[in-house]
């Protein structure tokens, strides 16, 4: 079988996490190899990463902090997701590159441009083959979220964080094809029954 990329993408507290392991489980129950991973992060160098950017009240410049995203997602496809695809596994990602474009480019003002630049430096023309953007709004991601213990994004102010969602609606209007928007302010079972149609039926899968 031909290995696929299906990535989450949202706001804080729209339940990435949760549905991406819930999408894995779905897919190995129908005979699917499949690896979750999650960005930043995915390899112990990526992981590392991880920490400089999601813990602390670091500022950084936020094409510094762009770079620290592609820094990490280099060494996610080189070392997990591109061997992982060429040996036909299926890859199921928590965020990818749409969140860079959401959180550093609407978000933070990063220019397109230069992400542009970032991403074909770091990851060429890989792109997933489905994204999956759980929508909620600001104010119930965010009281989800502030729920469990915070993350240097997860305390960054509202504008921000209203921006973000602006951004991957965008994304999601500019490219259809690709992107599938999912009412993530429903409970988690009809989310997961939501995200497992739409895969279903992308993919042809029973």
């Amino acid at each position: 079988m031909t290995g696929r990329l299906i990535t989450f993408e949202g706001g804080d507290g729209a339940g990435k996490s949760t549905q991406t392991a819930r999408l894995a489980d779905y897919l190995a129950d129908l005979g699917v190899e499949v690896v979750c991973t999650r960005e930043p992060g995915g390899t112990a160098e990526a992981e590392a990463i991880r920490l400089l950017l999601v813990s602390g009240d670091r500022g950084w410049d936020p094409l510094t902090e762009a770079m620290l995203h592609f820094a990490a997602r280099r060494e996610h496809v080189e070392k997990r997701i591109r061997p992982a695809l060429a040996s036909g596994k299926w890859v199921v990602s928590d965020r990818f590159y749409d969140s860079t474009v959401a959180y550093q480019c609407y978000g933070q003002g990063v220019a397109p441009e230069d992400e542009a630049v970032l991403r074909r430096l770091a990851i060429g023309d890989l792109q997933p083959d489905l994204t999956l953007l759980l929508d909620i709004p600001v104010a119930v991601g965010r009281e989800r979220a502030l729920a469990r213990q915070k993350s240097r994004y997860e305390a960054m102010n509202d504008d921000l964080h209203l921006r973000v969602r602006t951004g991957f609606l965008e994304i999601a209007r500019r490219e259809p094809e690709r992107l599938a928007v999912i009412d993530a302010a429903q409970d988690p079972d009809s989310v997961a029954r939501a995200v497992q149609t739409v895969v279903a039926g992308r993919f042809g899968l029973s």
